[in-house]
Parts: C-alpha cells; structure tokens; sequence
C-alpha cells in the first residue's frame, strides 16, 4: 500500500489515501464525470481519511440520491465523493492526487451512460 495525498485546488480540502501505486482507476462517460474530467479510484472508506477541509465542503446530489458528490465551495473541485455503484466506498478523482504516487497506466474506461447495463462488471473490479 501507498499513501497518496491529494484535496482540491485551493488547497482548503486535504485528504489522504491507501491504495496500491499500480490501483485499476476508471473514467466514466456518464454526464457529471464526463464533464468534470472525473478519474476514478475507488478505495474502501476506511483507506480515506479527510484531513482538512470539513467545512468547506458542499454535497451535491441527483437521479437516485444515492451518491454522495462532495465539492470545495470555494474552488468548486469534486476530489471525492460516495459513489452509487458503491456506496461503501470513496471514489477519489486521482487527477486530484499529488504527482508521483499513482500510476496512471491502468486506466479502464467504463460506460455510465449506459449505467444499469455495465454496472455489474465495475462491481466486479472493485
């Protein structure tokens, strides 16, 4: 395991991670992750640890109500959130995790337009 550090642009939102350096990540093509550029590294939710940041935190949420999307109200950035495919998870943006620790050579693409017919096979690979 690697600890990964990582939060938002403006810095206020700090967190850290456990995860392997070489982790499967996924990008989703489903409307809000296509638009935010969202890479995805789900980790179980006691491999996250929030640092900093708390109370500047805004949640967002939609369709099913289930995810949990978890912005900087001041920077705007989604650095984490609870995802719907699995709700006892963290889904941490890796694009927002300092340089260096990650590899982002396994990256799988996975069709959230599509979410009820694919969401199986993701389930399987976290």
């Amino acid at each position: 395991m690697t600890v990964h550090s990582g939060g938002c642009h403006c810095g206020r939102v700090r967190f850290e991670v456990d995860a392997p350096a070489d982790s499967l990540l996924s990008e989703c093509n489903c409307s809000i992750c296509r638009m935010a550029g969202y890479l995805h590294l789900i980790v179980p939710k006691e491999a996250f640890r929030l640092l900093n940041g708390k109370d500047v935190l805004t949640t967002y949420e939609f369709n099913t109500g289930v995810a949990k999307h978890y912005f900087c109200r001041h920077c705007g950035i989604k650095s984490f959130y609870i995802p719907r495919s699995h709700p006892d998870s963290i889904s941490v943006n890796a694009r927002c995790l300092e340089p260096g620790t990650l590899s982002l050579k396994n990256v799988e693409a996975f069709d959230g337009v599509n979410w009820e017919a694919n969401i199986q096979s993701l389930r399987e690979k976290f």
